[in-house]
């Protein structure tokens, strides 16, 4: 992954870490379904992460290109 979507992702975990799952300021963020997130890094990456029952416990079970993306 390119330098700059790196950084970009670094602030997302930052971000989830402190305000939780919904990151609705994060270029192309939306819901997929219960409980599972996503949003673009860039145009070609993007990242998506699930919050497990409600409980604060996140976890990124994808991040890559957008072609490639589980959803």
């Amino acid at each position: 992954m390119p330098k700059a979507e790196k950084l970009v992702f670094a602030k997302l975990i930052d971000d989830l870490i402190a305000t939780g799952p919904v990151q609705p300021s994060y270029r192309n963020y939306s819901k997929l379904g219960k409980g599972k997130y996503h949003c673009h890094l860039s145009y070609h990456w993007v990242a998506c992460w699930e919050c497990f029952n409600g409980e604060y416990v996140i976890e990124v079970y994808y991040v890559g290109s957008r072609e490639s993306a589980p959803y």
